[in-house]
């Protein structure tokens, strides 16, 4: 059965007649509907494709259309493609019928919708802020509107976060954040324990919001992939490829071969230097230093070499529209050969030390379990979804070059931090084996090709796996070529949410453990 077939399939069972079906750009199928039948279409695709929502979001759309327009988008792994369901709000009443009730892994972006743009999803079961936390921001200003202007002094009626209570004899509570020691980012953590064992946390975010999707409007292609690199700072290169990707989608251009491969690299590289940052931290967290700065010694050597390969440490201004600002030498290959052996040895020695100490062992297994029923509800995705058995990899789905090196995704099941630790290791090992298959299979060739935006302005969604998990980059560009929408979702958007349900059961000294084995980003999620 093709695609097509199961959306007739859908729109019989769920009594829904779409009203335009249309594939653009490839490997998007867009399909409009009335807000009526938008909620139905949407638990439709999530139950046929077993997909949660990738994306959920809104666009101030009302000079040209008159309406907002909701997009909610799924991914099949099957037909590999994504599915975009389409729905016009009229501004007159900007409601819509909320997903979250059915769909939990929309929950989050209902409730971002609902605080930038004043579009209620109804009968929500959370519609608390994310962002525009109530004690700086008041009631009735949604910045993501075209026609936004900032609260005036007199304007500004606070309001109270309201945090879930946790009742009963003997509970405790202890909230940490959000300011916190050291380099970690602001975030506030609430427990609620009973003895030592953690009952209940609740996270609250924000801290870091800047307004970015604001920022990419009207802006130029080349400010906006500088501005994309920005997003998430241990993450430049995979925003910024999606985005690149985004804006060649709309082009109908690829990049050269060359500069395809040079951007599996690098994004290789990315992953390798944070995944052995990782393992250092979840090392230090329980006081086992010595493998901890061997692993951040590991962590800093990949650094120089990305200096040395591209100019900048944390590979920024490599990715372009239409290919790579920067290419590599002979010279450089056979540099980069040559350290991934050594850094590969390394890396199995640092394994060595910390699978054999029984003690550090004892602290990483069984500890911080996200089950995968969880996972799969929340759309956890990512190294910590494959820890607890979500297999979905955009490397595998979306393979392309990746086809030409036998790519092996890696596994678990026990979705402990032990599961996660391992996995981190086995791609470590697997994106070094990667670069050196990469490098052999490198022609030689230009490494980029003009663009040349369309007149009328289009939109496409633009995506990788980054080290972090799918980064998706849905971008709408005006007649004057400038972004008019700019939606990302970082992986952290979505895994900050299994943190709170695999730390149940465990103590609150185990919670820094639990925490660095997740590793999310504060900034990526805030936006």
């Amino acid at each position: 059965m093709d695609y097509k077939g199961i959306i007739k399939d859908i729109e019989y069972i769920q009594g829904i007649r779409a009203i335009r079906l249309a594939e653009m750009h490839g490997d998007e199928v867009y399909i409009n509907v009335k807000p009526k039948d938008f909620a139905k279409m949407c638990f439709g695709l999530h139950q046929w494709f077993g997909s949660p929502v990738m994306m959920l979001f809104a666009s101030d759309e009302r000079q040209g259309l008159g309406s907002f327009v909701m997009r909610c988008v799924f991914l099949s792994y099957e037909f590999k493609k994504w599915f975009i369901i389409e729905m016009n709000v009229a501004p007159d009443y900007a409601k819509f019928e909320s997903l979250a009730k059915d769909i939990y892994s929309a929950a989050l972006f209902e409730r971002e919708i609902k605080e930038m743009f004043g579009v209620q999803p109804e009968n929500s079961p959370d519609l608390r802020r994310l962002n525009l936390h109530d004690e700086v921001w008041p009631d009735s200003f949604f910045p993501l509107r075209k026609d936004f202007k900032p609260p005036l002094a007199e304007e500004t009626v606070l309001g109270e976060y309201r945090f879930k209570k946790v009742d009963g004899e003997g509970i405790f509570e202890v909230p940490v954040g959000p300011v916190h020691a050291g380099i970690i980012g602001p975030g506030h953590f609430r427990f609620s324990v009973a003895g030592e064992p953690i009952v209940s946390l609740e996270i609250r975010l924000g801290f870091t919001h800047r307004g970015v999707e604001k920022l990419f409007e009207g802006k130029d292609i080349l400010s906006a992939v500088r501005l994309s690199e920005c997003v998430s700072g241990d993450a430049a290169f995979s925003h910024s490829l999606s985005f690149c990707n985004a804006i060649e989608k709309i082009c109908a251009i690829e990049a050269p071969e060359r500069a395809l491969i040079l951007r599996a690299v690098f994004l290789e590289l990315e992953r390798m230097y944070n995944h052995i940052a990782d393992i250092s931290g979840m090392a230090l967290d329980v006081g086992f230093s010595f493998p901890s700065m061997y692993a951040a010694v590991i962590k800093e050597q990949i650094l120089n070499l990305n200096e040395k390969l591209s100019g900048s440490r944390y590979l920024k201004n490599i990715n372009t529209p239409g290919g790579v600002n920067r290419d590599i030498s002979i010279d450089n290959m056979k540099l980069l050969s040559d350290f991934l052996l050594s850094i590969l040895k390394d890396a199995a020695e640092l394994k060595n030390m910390l699978y054999s100490n029984v003690s550090f062992m004892d602290r990483v297994d069984k500890t911080g379990v996200l089950k995968k029923e969880i996972a799969l509800d929340l759309g956890v995705l990512g190294p910590v979804g494959r820890a607890s058995g979500v297999s979905t990899d955009l490397r595998k789905i979306f393979a392309g070059v990746y086809n030409e090196v036998k790519f092996k995704s890696a596994r678990q099941k026990d979705g402990d931090a032990l599961a996660r630790l391992n996995i981190r290791f086995a791609e470590f090992e697997e994106s070094g084996r990667l670069v050196k298959e990469f490098l052999k299979s490198m022609k030689n060739g230009p490494v980029h090709v003009p663009v040349k935006l369309p007149e009328s302005g289009s939109f496409a969604l633009g995506y990788c796996e980054g080290w972090r998990g799918p980064v998706l980059y849905w971008v709408k560009i005006d007649s004057r070529g400038m972004i008019d929408r700019c939606k990302i979702v970082d992986p952290s958007f979505r895994n900050w949410q299994g943190l709170p349900y695999a730390v149940l059961g465990n103590i609150i000294p185990d919670f820094p453990l639990c925490n660095k084995s997740f590793n999310l980003s504060y900034s990526g999620n805030d936006l």
